[in-house]
This record gives C-alpha cells, sequence and structure tokens, in this order.
C-alpha cells in the first residue's frame, strides 16, 4: 500500500503498479484531471505538479517513489482560482489554447515559493522546462512579475 497527502488529503493506494506514473494515478485513481498528460518523457512540462514543495514531472514519476510524500496538483493550488499566480495568468490573458498552463502555473508557482523577485533570466531558466506551443511566453514571463510582487506584499 502506497500513502500520500494529495492537495491535503490522505490517499491510501492499493492493487496499484508501482511502476505507474503519478500522472496516471491523479487522473485516472484520484479523478484529477487538471494535470495534463503532453509527452510522456518529462520534456514538456504539462504534467508539472509539486512533490513536497518541489516542482516534478508527474508523467515520469514512478508512483512507487512517492510513499510518504505531499502533492499538490492544480487543483490543490487553490479551491477558487486566487492564487496570486492564477490571477496574474487571468490579468495578462496568457492562455491561448490553455493546454500547457496548469503545468505552467506549477513551475511558477514553485519558482515564487523560493524566490518572490526573480530575474527575466531566473524566470527563464525556472519556466525552460515548460513548452508553449501558442508561444505565450512574454505573457507568461509578464503574469509571474505581476504574481511576484502579490507574493511580496
Amino acid at each position: 500500500m502506497i500513502r500520500l497527502n494529495v492537495n491535503g488529503e490522505a490517499v491510501e493506494l492499493d492493487g496499484v503498479d508501482p511502476d505507474t506514473p503519478l500522472l496516471w494515478v491523479l487522473r485516472d485513481r484520484l479523478g484529477l484531471t487538471g494535470t495534463h498528460y503532453g509527452c510522456g518523457m518529462s520534456l514538456c512540462g504539462s504534467c508539472t505538479v509539486h512533490v513536497d514543495g518541489v516542482a516534478a514531472r508527474a508523467c515520469s514519476m514512478p508512483i512507487s517513489t512517492l510513499d510518504g510524500t505531499n502533492v499538490t496538483t492544480i487543483e490543490g493550488l487553490s479551491s477558487d482560482g486566487d492564487h496570486p499566480v492564477q490571477k496574474a495568468w487571468r490579468a495578462h490573458d496568457v492562455a491561448q489554447c490553455g493546454y500547457c498552463q496548469t503545468g505552467q502555473i506549477m513551475s511558477a508557482v514553485a519558482l515564487l515559493a523560493g524566490n518572490d523577485d526573480p530575474s527575466d533570466d531566473e524566470i527563464d531558466a525556472a519556466m525552460a522546462g515548460n513548452i508553449c506551443r501558442c508561444g505565450t511566453y512574454t505573457r507568461i514571463r509578464a503574469a509571474i512579475r505581476t504574481a511576484a510582487k502579490e507574493v511580496r506584499k
């Protein structure tokens, strides 16, 4: 049996193949579909969640390695979408197709948790593993700057 805390709730997983990626446990077992499948190889970032507060790619992380951890998905970030990063995303109209945005948001939140005044280079480095096929990178950076101001208050 694998035990984790997902979005503040204790979860016990029995009968799950230990090699099953966290992404599929979240989506198929727990019904948390905000975390998206993109490439399956940890390259695009659309599956980004937080594991013990650190941004991690759920598509390639076997559930067996997560016993006793705390996992936060986009659904656990805020119950009503009022996290500073989510508000900044809306203010800057970041999303176009929106598919990558949950992963983008989770990466941005992890960045700001450790650095509430990142430079453009630090933003670019933290977000480098997240691909946006629509090319909204300029708006993403602007939204992170706006969210950082809110976080610092």
